[in-house]
């Protein structure tokens, strides 16, 4: 049986958008530079969710959690 390792990264929505506007959109730029980044070093995106943490008050910002995987030689 092959074995395998995990990274999980978390790109979250400015906050400063999320205050002055109510809400932003999470930065598509550095998820491309995260999945490229680890896709470089050999790892596959395994799974991907977005959820909405709350923020402070009376805001809510969105996070996609990314997981990574590659076998372990």
């Amino acid at each position: 049986m092959k074995k395998r390792e995990f990274k999980i990264e978390i790109v979250r929505e400015g906050a400063l958008g999320t205050m002055i506007l109510g809400a932003s959109k999470l930065p598509v730029k550095k998820m491309e530079e995260v999945m490229n980044r680890y896709g470089a070093e050999g790892w596959e995106m395994n799974f991907m969710v977005l959820e909405q943490h709350r923020m402070l008050l009376f805001w809510a910002r969105e996070a996609a959690v990314i997981t990574f995987s590659r076998e372990i030689a």
